[in-house]
């Protein structure tokens, strides 16, 4: 199928001038009708002026129109027979309007136009057709070149628009990247953190205390064991959900019945198991619940529940033996937990602007779920995390 591109690429061939200049000449010396000039070397010579332009189109398309329109007008005004030259013209108009704008494609078309009108009325023919052979020639060759130039230019932007998409759709896939990573790592941040926590106080409680408290030392022993349990569990969890399909078919396949189960998702309902672990470590953590309770989101039960986590690891890094308290606020438009420590015995505690990665991430948790979270000393002593997330069906 020959496309507009390739019309034009044709048009412009080299070859084309040759062809249009042989059958020019072949004509005009094999057609020889009485009361016409013989044709000579002078009349072959302008054939040739007219068709060779053709061959260097591409770098002034309106210098050959113009060249091989002279030529051809200088050939019938020496009195030769009309030959095969007019369709140098022709090929000429289609390259000037394909790749020339308007204000210089048109004056080119009219210029088509009045040579072939000059050749129809040189060459004998009765006005009417004179006049519809100009009309119609040259009026074709011109929408057959701004056709391929709309193409043309279609095609360009096609191409601008493909790269862009090509573009765009790099720059979501490294968001999306991006975004999975920093997922991950604050994933890794809230179970390492706050397990590894844990197993440090128990460990340090139970060398303490090893040979005068055997028995709290051996209860100091087991939540280690418990703390690392969960803690592989969860790391477990968050590999799982890193690998596709195909590998957990081929998981299934080859560790069914060997491989442990990881645990759901922690949830709110949950917190209650998180105070109890904090509470070995030395903190006093006390639970309470207003409103009344309900189902949420996976999402928005990840994010208290983690908040929650790092919030209360945070009194056991920083605050040491201390008393904690967790508020879960039920509201109807939305959820509100307060996380709230006396400080402990006489500890300081970090300030909302230390450079730790636990409250960054509490606080993207929240940007992500559409909450808010604030931070920051109480004037009484202590440290109080302020969880605000939205409950509406719009959230």
């Amino acid at each position: 199928m020959l496309t507009w591109r390739g019309l034009l690429r044709v048009a412009g061939d080299p070859a084309l001038a040759v062809l249009i200049g042989v059958g020019g000449s072949l004509a005009g010396v094999l057609y020889r009708p009485a009361g016409w000039a013989p044709f000579d070397a002078w009349a072959c010579g302008l054939t040739w002026l007219t068709a060779l332009p053709l061959a260097v189109r591409r770098p002034a398309p309106a210098a050959v129109l113009v060249t091989s329109c002279a030529a051809y007008a200088a050939y019938l005004s020496l009195g030769y027979v009309p030959s095969l030259n007019w369709w140098a013209m022709v090929v000429a108009l289609v390259n000037v309007a394909a790749w020339r704008p308007s204000r210089i494609a048109v004056p080119a078309a009219a210029l088509t136009v009045a040579t072939l009108l000059y050749s129809g009325v040189v060459g004998r023919l009765p006005l009417l057709l004179s006049c519809m052979q100009a009309l119609l020639i040259a009026p074709v060759a011109y929408l057959i070149g701004r056709a391929g130039r709309r193409a043309a230019e279609r095609n360009v932007r096609l191409r601008v628009l493909a790269r862009q998409l090509a573009e765009e759709q790099q720059a979501r896939e490294q968001r999306a990247v991006m975004d999975e990573r920093v997922r991950i790592a604050r994933e890794l941040h809230d179970v390492v953190a706050h397990h590894m926590s844990v197993i440090s106080v128990q460990a340090g409680l139970a060398e303490y205390i090893f040979d005068s408290a055997p028995e709290t030392a051996r209860t100091a022993v087991g939540s280690i064991g418990t703390a690392s349990r969960e803690a592989l569990s969860d790391l477990r969890r968050l590999l799982t959900v890193l690998r596709d399909d195909r590998d957990e078919r081929d998981a299934g396949r080859t560790d069914a019945g060997h491989a442990d189960v990881p645990r759901a998702m922690p949830e709110l309902r949950n917190v209650g198991e998180l105070a109890e672990r904090i509470g070995m470590t030395g903190v006093t953590v006390t639970v309470e619940t207003l409103g009344r309770p309900r189902q949420l989101a996976p999402g928005l039960e990840l994010c208290a529940y983690r908040v929650v986590q790092e919030a209360l690891t945070n009194v056991v890094k920083h605050a040491g033996p201390a008393r904690a308290e967790v508020v879960v606020h039920y509201r109807p438009e939305e959820l509100r937990i307060t996380v709230r420590d006396d400080g402990g015995r006489g500890h300081p505690v970090l300030s909302a602007t230390g450079t730790g990665h636990g409250l960054i991430n509490m606080r993207e948790r929240a940007r992500v779920c559409g909450g808010t979270l604030s931070a920051g000393a109480r004037p009484g002593g202590g440290y109080e995390v302020v969880l605000t997330l939205p409950l509406s069906s719009g959230a």
